[in-house]
């Protein structure tokens, strides 16, 4: 491609969850020039890698070839008073056409309507429930509901498996649920109260629908005013005096500079401030140490890092209520529930029974109960080691932070203990613990042909053996307390979440949306950064505060909103 003198009216850096969306929305104008960019790789929708159509997100997630290798965060609370000595695991965000989409567990969940009220009183004016309602309608094509909260023309297709297809594992933790107190509702994205429910998959048909496959189709391709980059790193956004008018890139080995009228940062909650500091956009005294100019002090570029925090327990799982060969997905069901804290929203905590703990044999023999917050207030940051382009961001969750996400848990804690005592949930389970992260379970996480054939063998040994299985549980996976020992000292738990704690890839909040006289907000509600012109942010990183659901959806919402803004003012 030939772009030597050649001014696009858009460049949008970052083909994910909401670049997609964005670069197919503003190439529907024949008028205005699109330039969409991506670090990672393509391929056509008819031809999207077959290891990115499963459900089981570890073997995608794991796979080099589409994530960021190198990227690693801090899960665990920051010590107070003590060096600090946190380890740093992989996180895992996609890098591929489509993002995190095309490596995610494809829940599609919208959040709730409280989200959005509390979006508004943080600043975010335009971004209450029915201001956002129409999009998530606009994005969706759902083939299980309809009526004036669901859409049925959108590029990303719904569907729902109901409970008389559930797995052995689901039904019998939904029958748990029930006998705990809550009901089946039916419809998460329709009905938010408190209950169990069918998860809204973006699967159909056995194929993935990403923002990539729903947005980049061969007739978006095809149009003569939208062009995409792939294997592009963004080095930095050029600016002339305070007006971004371009960016400045490392392609096949070549550095050059491509020049537009507005800049559109769609490059996630953790690289999207990491590019905006190495620009000259952020907190004045940390880019000075990084001998970086700079362009617009903005304090809040990097901070209010959010997520999920959470902790996992295994359940072994009898052989009849395993998940049979080629089962299309392994997140089937979820329940969402409220704490009851005090000032905190309804709906804040989530469980999912996840009928599989690993892609191999024995991680089919294990099911895993997630519990996390789902709305947190634990507060982390991502800052920039340098300028180099190529040396990933500094990510520090801090999770557990906030008492009231550490106390949550711990009420969650005993409250999973209770849910495993059901009869319900003993019907189908031979074992079941806490899980701790483990190096050499990690391991075992990767995928690789020959752990394909010792897994197998293993997974043979521990049915027939109970002590080989009591072995791999004590040794591989649950090095700690018991659930019980857990349930019943809140001062054990405490510690056990404080070391095990870990997110599920929702990283947001980094660039939020803010009133101009709030001093950490990094954009206004159009996503326009202050004190600069010619750039927004449209991400999950432009989030206020994490919503009461997984972050995919809300940030194909993003896109499609904002998308729509930058119509309206040109």
């Amino acid at each position: 491609m030939d772009f030597n003198g050649k001014i696009f009216d858009y460049i949008i850096i970052g083909a994910g969850s909401a670049g997609c969306p964005l670069a197919n929305r503003l190439s529907e104008n024949p008028k205005k020039t699109v330039l969409l960019l991506e670090a990672g790789d393509d391929f056509f929708p008819k031809n999207q890698p077959a290891i990115l159509n499963q459900a089981f997100v570890t073997s995608s997630k794991k796979n080099e070839h589409f994530v960021w290798r190198d990227l690693k965060a801090a899960f665990l609370p920051r010590p107070p008073n003590a060096p600090d000595k946190r380890a740093r695991r992989r996180y895992h965000q996609g890098k591929f056409i489509g993002g995190s989409s095309s490596v995610n567990g494809m829940c599609a969940v919208r959040g709730v309507p409280s989200d959005f009220r509390d979006w508004e009183l943080a600043g975010a004016k335009g971004w209450g429930w029915q201001d956002v309602l129409p999009y998530y309608r606009k994005l969706e094509n759902d083939w299980d509901f309809d009526g004036p909260l669901h859409g049925k023309d959108g590029p990303i297709t719904l569907r729902r498996l109901f409970s008389d297809d559930w797995p052995g594992f689901t039904a019998a933790a939904c029958r748990a649920f029930r006998a705990s107190g809550w009901q089946d509702l039916g419809d998460q994205n329709g009905q938010f109260g408190d209950g169990y429910f069918p998860i809204a998959m973006n699967k159909i048909n056995g194929q993935r629908i990403s923002s990539a496959v729903g947005y980049l189709t061969a007739e978006v391709r095809s149009r003569p005013n939208f062009q995409m980059l792939c294997r592009t790193v963004v080095e930095k956004i050029i600016f002339e005096r305070k007006t971004a008018v371009g960016a400045l890139v490392i392609c096949n080995g070549n550095r050059f500079v491509l020049k537009a009228h507005e800049i559109i940062v769609s490059s996630g909650a953790l690289h999207s401030p990491a590019l905006l500091m190495r620009s000259g956009v952020g907190a004045a005294a940390s880019l000075v140490e990084h001998g970086i100019d700079i362009v617009a002090d903005r304090s809040g570029v990097g901070k209010n890092l959010q997520e999920h925090p959470g902790v996992n327990f295994g359940a072994w799982l009898k052989r009849g209520a395993r998940l049979k060969k080629n089962f299309p997905t392994h997140m089937i069901a979820s329940l969402r529930y409220s704490s009851n804290f005090e000032k905190v929203p309804k709906g804040d905590m989530y469980i999912v029974p996840t009928n599989r703990a690993a892609w191999h044999a024995v991680g089919s023999q294990i099911g895993i109960m997630q519990l996390w917050v789902n709305r947190s207030y634990s507060r982390g940051e991502v800052t920039i080691a340098g300028t180099d382009p190529l040396e990933e961001p500094i990510v520090d969750f801090n999770m557990c932070s906030d008492r009231r996400d550490m106390e949550r848990l711990i009420a969650g804690v005993k409250l999973m203990a209770k849910i495993c005592d059901q009869p319900e949930f003993k019907d189908v389970v031979i074992d079941f613990f806490p899980v701790s992260y483990s190096s050499r379970a990690s391991k075992y996480s990767v995928y690789k042909s020959w752990l394909a054939f010792e897994t197998w063998t293993a997974s043979i040994l521990m049915d027939a053996l109970p002590f080989a299985r009591s072995w791999f549980v004590d040794n591989m996976i649950s090095d700690g307390p018991t659930i019980r020992e857990l349930a019943e000292d809140e001062l054990t738990c405490e510690n056990w979440i404080s070391s095990t704690v870990l997110g599920h890839w929702h990283a947001s909040c980094t660039c939020k949306m803010g009133a101009p006289d709030d001093p950490m907000a990094v954009t206004n509600p159009s996503g326009k950064v202050y004190g600069v012109e010619g750039l927004r942010v449209a991400d999950a990183s432009i989030m206020p505060m994490i919503p009461c659901a997984n972050t995919n959806l809300t940030s194909i919402m993003i896109g499609e909103r904002i998308a729509d803004m930058i119509k309206a003012e040109n």
